[in-house]
């Protein structure tokens, strides 16, 4: 692993190049109560950038806004050496029904937006940032090939949406000849392993660069958070508040990941490194991972994060973060699996499937 955030690396299918690690920019901006000022920002977005890094993931509705408007401003004047990806979807009229969704409707009015608080005339990626299961696969996928064709939008992308939809799209883009999707946002960290079964997967076989948001599991990878720390309640439906509120009602703050993070931390201690750095550094070890997502809130946090990329895990490692994290892949994968069902199939030959690499 490279300790270098200009060790770049190719997104997907396609031949852009971006760093090994994304900085996230939903803690710019304190809207929400738990983010960064605007010079705490000012000086994460910079070190990030003066260190080589080049790739950085933002959203249109990220801190109502304003997180969109910060990288926009710290970027003006360096725009053309970044790769600055943002998304589409969240709702940003309460009360409109068609201000947020995956329809051209919203789509366009959400890049016209981005493209003024972004102070910038084209998007390199745009995710669809959450599937809605009502708009048509076509319609998405042809308003975004418009806004290709258009330069507004370089690539697109696509975020939280089910496995089968995405390949689904994926030879509908490329049977049509309209622009493919290069890369898949999806949550995903020792906490947050089941997206293992499918998509990462069918990442790897669709042309998709995996894009981990919440590698640290919102945080209780970190080690920051005790069993006091334990909402049963399980939080509430909002960003808007803490950041403990955010990990409890995002999942991660569990009797669960508390486990999983001790274990996590016990290795670090082991490895002379920090927690975080063996979290990060867990999710680059699959080559299908193009770059997790370090959404800091100081400038230390980003210090630390950038550590991982030198942190080289051991097998012995992996196997103890393996043991505390791992999840049932399920029906059909453990089934095929299965020496009866593998001897049924392939007898006494010796085959390796994609499953075991």
């Amino acid at each position: 692993m490279s300790g270098s955030l200009d060790t770049y690396r190719l997104l997907g299918r396609s031949g852009l190049r971006v760093s090994p690690l994304a900085l996230g920019t939903m803690t710019f901006g304190s809207d929400w109560g738990w983010g960064a000022a605007k010079d705490e920002a000012r000086r994460i977005f910079d070190t990030y950038v003066d260190r080589g890094g080049n790739f950085v993931d933002t959203a249109n509705q990220y801190t109502s806004g304003t997180a969109e408007r910060l990288v926009g401003e710290f970027a003006e004047d360096r725009r053309d050496s970044l790769v600055i990806a943002t998304k589409y979807t969240l709702t940003s009229r309460p009360g409109d029904p068609n201000s947020g969704g995956n329809h051209r409707k919203s789509m366009v009015r959400s890049v016209e937006d981005s493209l003024r608080r972004l102070r910038t005339d084209y998007i390199d990626l745009l995710y669809l940032h959450a599937w809605d299961f009502t708009t048509p696969v076509e319609e998405i996928l042809r308003a975004m090939d418009d806004l290709v064709r258009s330069g507004k939008v370089l690539y697109v992308g696509i975020s939280d949406t089910p496995a089968w939809q995405v390949s689904r799209m994926q030879t509908i883009a490329d049977l049509r000849g309209w622009s493919p999707l290069i890369a898949l946002q999806i949550e995903y960290s020792l906490i947050e392993r089941t997206v293992e079964r499918d998509l990462i997967p069918m990442a790897g076989e669709m042309g998709l660069g995996v894009i981990p948001w919440s590698p640290l599991g919102s945080g209780v990878l970190t080690g920051k958070y005790t069993r006091d720390d334990l909402d049963h309640g399980g939080g509430s439906a909002s960003a808007v508040g803490t950041r403990k509120n955010v990990a409890a009602a995002n999942g991660s703050l569990t009797e669960r990941g508390l486990a999983i993070a001790d274990v996590a931390g016990k290795v670090a201690s082991d490895l002379g490194v920090t927690a975080s750095q063996v979290a990060l550094a867990w999710t680059l070890r699959d080559r299908r991972v193009t770059a997790p997502i370090i959404g800091a809130r100081t400038l230390g946090q980003l210090e630390d994060n950038l550590g991982a990329l030198d942190v080289d895990l051991p097998g012995t490692a992996l196997a103890e973060l393996d043991e505390a994290s791992a999840i049932e892949l399920g029906f059909p994968h453990e089934f095929l699996n299965r020496p009866m069902t593998r001897n049924v199939t392939f007898g006494d030959l010796k085959v390796e499937t994609a499953a075991h690499r």
